[in-house]
């Protein structure tokens, strides 16, 4: 178990957020299946304290995906503070500080990782945010903002002083965003020096790797980002290659419901988010090209679940099984 103030995270492993990909259905269907809690897509503290619905409706969730950790992010002490404590009103267990995202339009602007070249103001925002909340405050870093500005140690340092409750460590700079490898060693020295629990996270792409890495650097939990994209079974001590392929097909479709009933009214959008996963699910598996082309085309839900179905199936399983599988799937649920 892992204490964060007054939170308890029971497991070794959890999806790393991720923008597009860690919304509030991907997230259920993440934590059903081994996941240890629930970070949110991270979101602009300068939208949420503009009172931006549609930024704050990303908070949304369900209470099977507590613990929730609500990511922010900004360049400015004041509005991230505010930011905060608008959205505690929303009742998350833990509210979060991105210092890693590596995107140009975030960390050149000052957030993101870009706070790692201004510690001052990280440390105003983390010590604000402690005094004004009931909730834990945890943040996540790169190790530095390139190869020579590896300066972790005295981020961990600032953080801790100014009261950060848990921090999660992506093991590569700023300049690297997603290329080389992640550097494992600088998260378990980090580890070493740490006085509050410690995430580690960058290039796991299965459970008993993430164990590995969690026995091997000793860090509290591991995170697990791109590779659980399409691959929700990661968490857990078995891999999508074992799944029957109905039951691909099961959490599949759970899935796309997820979302049609998170962006309620906007069934083709949905349907548009879903894309980015449904190409990721197929990863591996034999799927007939033209039809997942053809589907990637799709903005009947009726259509597209019909066709995943019966591409999923061997070919000498989808005779005979048309007809009854059709009506179960043509219900107005998806309307």
């Amino acid at each position: 178990m892992i204490q964060i103030g007054n939170v308890c995270i029971y497991g070794n492993v959890a999806l790393s957020p991720m923008a597009g990909i860690s919304d509030s259905p991907y997230r259920q269907i993440t934590r059903k299946l081994g996941s240890a809690f629930s970070y949110s897509e991270f979101v602009s503290t300068e939208q949420i304290v503009q009172g931006n619905q549609r930024s704050i409706d990303m908070f949304r969730f369900k209470e099977m995906e507590r613990p929730i950790f609500f990511q922010i992010f900004g360049s400015e002490a004041d509005t991230v503070i505010e930011a905060a404590k608008i959205i505690e009103t929303l009742q998350p267990d833990v509210i979060d500080l991105n210092m890693g995202c590596s995107v140009s339009k975030v960390a050149h602007h000052g957030s993101g990782a870009g706070l790692l070249k201004n510690l001052k103001v990280a440390s105003h925002m983390i010590e604000g945010m402690r005094k004004s909340l009931s909730v834990p405050v945890t943040a996540k870093i790169r190790i530095g903002w390139d190869e020579n500005n590896l300066n972790y140690k005295e981020t961990v340092h600032v953080l801790q002083e100014s009261g950060v409750q848990a921090i999660s460590v992506h093991g590569r700079t700023k300049a690297m965003a997603y290329t080389g490898r992640a550097n494992w060693d600088v998260i378990g020295e980090i580890k070493s020096l740490a006085k509050v629990p410690i995430f580690g996270n960058g290039d796991v792409s299965t459970y008993q790797e993430a164990l590995s890495l969690q026995d091997r650097y000793k860090v509290d939990l591991v995170l697990i980002g791109r590779k659980a994209i399409g691959n929700p079974w990661v968490f857990h001590n078995f891999s999508k290659s074992n799944q029957d392929r109905r039951e691909i097909f099961r959490t599949m479709k759970e899935h796309l419901e997820s979302m049609l009933d998170f962006y309620r009214s906007e069934d083709e959008y949905a349907l548009i988010l879903f894309r980015k996963h449904f190409v990721k699910y197929l990863d591996s598996l034999s799927f007939p090209t033209d039809l997942k082309t053809k589907m990637l085309q799709m903005t009947s839900v009726n259509e597209f679940l019909e066709n995943l179905y019966f591409g999923l199936l061997h070919p000498d399983e989808r005779q005979g099984e048309l007809k009854t599988e059709s009506l179960s799937l043509n219900c107005e649920s998806y309307v």
